[in-house]
Parts: C-alpha cells; structure tokens; sequence
C-alpha cells in the first residue's frame, strides 16, 4: 500500500466522486434535524444558564455573577417569586443570599437556600455553582467551599428533551455521513462497473477501500462536531470529546465499507439501513425514554459512542469517568478494522482470479 497512491485516490474521489442525495442526505440532514431540535427543545440562542437571585442584604457576589458571561442573572424581590420562578422554568436555579452572606464569607462553609427547575440542562446546573464559586473566591481572595441545599421544583424525574435527543443528534452526525458515504461510492462504483477497471490499474483494493474511508471518517468527525455546536453542548472536554467523535466516525465508517462491500445495489442497501437502524439508533431511543433500564442501551455498539459524549459535554465528567466506554469503543473500532481488512483480502483474491 503506498500513500501517495491513496492521497491521489482521495483527491479523485472528492473531485469527481458523486454528488448524489446520499451526500445531500448525509450533510444537510443532520444539519436541519440539529437545528429543529434546538429552536423547539432547546437553547440554540440562550446558551446561558439563566440564574435567579434573592439578596436579602447588598452583596458583591450580585454584580460579580450578573458580569458572568455563562450566566443570565435576574433578581426577584421575594422568595415566593423566586420559588415561583423556578418552578415554571424561568430560571434554572434560584438562590437566596442572607442579609450578612459577605460577612460570613470567611467563617468556614458557606450554605445557600436554592430552588431548581427540575427540568433544567444538567450542564446549567453544573454552571451556576461553579461561577458561584468563582464569584466568592473572588470577594474572598481564596476558595470557600459553598454547599447548596437544593429543593427541586416542576417535574425532577423527567429531563428536557434537548438532552434526549443530543444522543439522536450525535448519531446522526456522526453515523449518517460515516456510513452513508463509502457504502453508497462502492454500491455506485459496482453497478457502473468502474470498481472492476479500477482491478487493472495498479492502485490496490485496499488502497480504494482505505480513500473512501478516509473521506468518510474526516466528513463524520466534523459533523459531529458541528452538531454538537449546533446544540450547544460540547463542554469543557473540547479535545476528549473530538477523540470519541474520531473514533465514532471511523466505527461508523467501518460500518459502511463493510455494507458497500456486501451489498450489490442501491435497493438492497437501503433495506439493510432500514434493517440496522435500531442497532444505530438504539442508544438514542435509551435515552429518550428514561423508562427504559440502562442496561439495555450496553447492547448497542453505538452507545460506546454516545455515553461518553453525552457524558463530558453535558455532565461535565472527567476521562477517568469515561475511560472504560472509550476503551470498549476502541476495541470494537479494531474489530471492525480487522473485519475490513478480511473482506478486502477475500475481494482482492476474487479479482485476482477474475482478471488473472
């Protein structure tokens, strides 16, 4: 296999490739299901966690947090209208400063009364305490713990759709354009007979395979990432998330060749896209309905892609919480490598027979 070979092959395929409603579908859908979501579930223009604040005194934490570019700050006079406030989802959480809250800055452990909308982003949830924080660190000169007893108001067991469906955005990102391209290009290159003229020449199938991919995974990786943009959901792992999203693509891509090569036209593979769907798109429906055990959502190759995207970008956890799914996703990422090579091998025998 030689590189400058597969730069060429790459090069072709992106100059001459096909244009076709497989590429429309892969790069406008998700960008149009992205978008709907969030201007109807979603805070696609207020991406800011909305914070309500009953000071009982004059504190300095006020105008510290209202100059918080993570925050949308508005003060209520009394504490029946923040409760009331955060009950209908006006603000996401609601905390009321005592009278003498400056004063006991350096006493040790500060607790603070809050009400929270039980339906908010769990990410603007974990927001508003950190800039808190922040703020009394600042009046403080050094970090003072703040507990905050929390009483949650509207419907705590039920989450807002736009964290349901980030999982559906994700996939459809990732996996639409990963799986969608190099099975259509190779469906398309059998039925115009020009994958058998590409036998005589001297690139090798593994090099047309590896082109393909190459611009499967690059497309899907950057999907994902514009969807998750899109939502406004990508959190402080910026880099972490990129590797699972790099790693979802080539999953999915693998996916893709795996199908182009087994598949003899463009019928057929959208049966088998139909067919596979609820292995794609399992995750999604885990997530959507919390009623679900979630359990179920660890049979689904897809979920190793999902969880620990959802999971730093929206609940703000570490890589060493999602280091065991990442792990499981590189597995089965090499497992599909390995599957590809296998088919490629036995493709490769079969044209040799055929033009030899």
């Amino acid at each position: 296999m030689k590189i400058n070979r597969v730069v060429t092959l790459v090069k072709n395929e992106v100059l001459h490739g096909p244009k076709d409603f497989m590429l429309a579908l892969a790069v406008v859908f998700p960008i149009l299901a992205a978008l709907f979501i969030n201007l109807a579930f979603g805070n696609i223009f207020t991406d800011r966690a909305k914070l309500g604040i009953l000071d009982q005194g004059s504190s300095q934490i006020v105008i510290i947090l209202e100059g918080s570019d993570a925050l949308s700050v508005t003060a209520f006079d009394s504490e029946a209208a923040l409760r009331s406030a955060a009950a209908d989802g006006s603000v996401d959480m609601g905390i009321v400063l005592p009278a003498d809250f400056d004063a006991v800055i350096d006493t040790g452990v500060i607790r603070l009364k809050a009400f929270v909308w039980g339906e908010s982003l769990a990410k603007n949830r974990t927001v508003i305490p950190i800039a808190l924080a922040d703020a009394v660190r600042t009046v403080n000169g050094a970090a003072v713990p703040v507990a905050i007893d929390t009483v949650a108001l509207g419907d705590e067991s039920s989450l807002p759709w736009s964290d349901r469906l980030l999982p559906l955005i994700v996939l459809m990102g990732v996996f639409y354009s990963g799986l969608m391209l190099p099975s259509s290009a190779l469906v398309n290159e059998k039925q115009n007979r020009t994958l058998e003229a590409l036998y005589v020449t001297p690139a090798t199938l593994g090099e047309i395979f590896l082109s393909k991919g190459v611009i499967a995974v690059i497309l899907a990786t950057m999907m994902g990432i514009l969807t998750l943009i899109l939502s406004g959901a990508f959190g402080g792992q910026v880099l972490l998330v990129i590797l699972v999203l790099f790693l979802g693509a080539i999953m999915g891509t693998e996916i893709g060749l795996l199908a182009g090569a087994w598949v003899g036209d463009m019928n057929s593979l959208f049966a088998v896209m139909k067919a596979g769907g609820i292995l794609l798109f399992g995750p999604a429906i885990v997530y959507m309905f919390p009623q679900i055990p979630a359990w179920v959502g660890y049979i689904f190759p897809t979920y190793y892609v999902v969880r620990p995207v959802v999971d730093l970008s929206v609940s703000g956890a570490s890589f060493g919480d999602v280091a065991g799914f990442v792990g499981i996703l590189a597995v089965l990422v090499a497992l599909g490598g390995w599957l590809v090579a296998t088919v490629v091998r036995k493709m490769s025998t079969q044209a040799l027979r055929l033009t030899g």
